[in-house]
């Protein structure tokens, strides 16, 4: 409640209703703002500074939202000012509030409107710059949570890796408003490969002798021939046209998956 807001200089602005999220990072509040009487949803970050590594991911986060001005980005309306910059741990950040979230209407079966059009979580987002050998994408290893990772980041195969790795998160997405859970739990990066590999199949060798990985390559290499699922047979309610995205979306060659704007053009919208 209101107390979350304690030695905040800027508190008495929002009147906080109820909490609405908690995580590992902290916890978000509704609220009103009662400038303008607007709803927003308020997020506060605990102990920014205990870890630098987290601490570096909130910065970019923020930095990212409050550059990514698009109607299907959430909006940043303010940073809460602490009391005091030399001392504070907890950081503030005020969105536009969201209604709904993706995953609660995929569980209930309910119709997507443009209410869940809204991108709101960039915590493990990176920038990406092309060609650029300094770009801090080539470096970081853990850039999206398991079960949308793209197979190129399961052991960091190929060393480098660009937006293709995106393209497999949104297929992924997809396929979980197609069949109302996750696709591919897996446990760990070999459970994931392996649930990546029985409905995809085992790639073929040219793909797998482009991965710099040795371990991951001995992994694929070894693995037992196996045969690319029929998508019909695990989505049997969609519609022929979503599947053949899907198949593209989910091609385990990054280089064989669309663009985003080449995506947008496939005969399915």
């Amino acid at each position: 409640g209101a107390s979350s807001f304690s030695g905040n200089s800027e508190s008495k602005r929002y009147t906080v209703q109820e909490v609405i999220g908690k995580g590992s990072y902290g916890v978000v509040c509704g609220a009103i703002d009662n400038l303008t009487g607007e709803r927003v949803a308020i997020k506060k970050i605990t102990n920014v500074f205990d870890n630098v590594a987290d601490a570096t991911r909130i910065l970019r986060e923020i930095k990212l939202l409050r550059l990514l001005k698009h109607a299907d980005v959430v909006d940043v309306k303010h940073i809460l000012l602490p009391s005091d910059p030399q001392s504070f741990k907890d950081v503030y950040v005020v969105f536009e509030r969201m209604e709904s979230d993706l995953h609660i209407v995929i569980e209930s079966n309910d119709d997507l409107t443009h209410d869940h059009h809204k991108i709101c979580d960039f915590g493990l987002a990176r920038p990406f710059i092309p060609d650029n050998a300094m770009s801090p994408v080539f470096w970081t290893d853990y850039v999206a949570t398991r079960w949308y990772r793209a197979p190129e980041l399961c052991g960091c195969f190929y060393g480098r890796y660009s937006q293709a790795v995106d393209i497999w998160s949104v297929g992924c997405i997809f396929a979980e408003v197609l069949l109302g859970r996750p696709l591919f739990r897996g446990s760990d990066a070999v459970s994931q490969l392996q649930l990546i590999t029985d409905l995809l199949g085992k790639p073929p060798p040219a793909v797998i002798d482009r991965i710099s990985n040795v371990k991951a390559r001995t992994f694929l290499a070894a693995l037992p021939p196996k045969q690319p699922r029929n998508l019909a047979d695990k989505f049997p309610s969609a519609h022929p046209a979503a599947l053949a995205l899907l198949r593209r979306l989910l091609s385990f060659d990054p280089l064989d998956r669309p663009t985003a704007a080449q995506a947008l053009e496939d005969p399915y919208f």
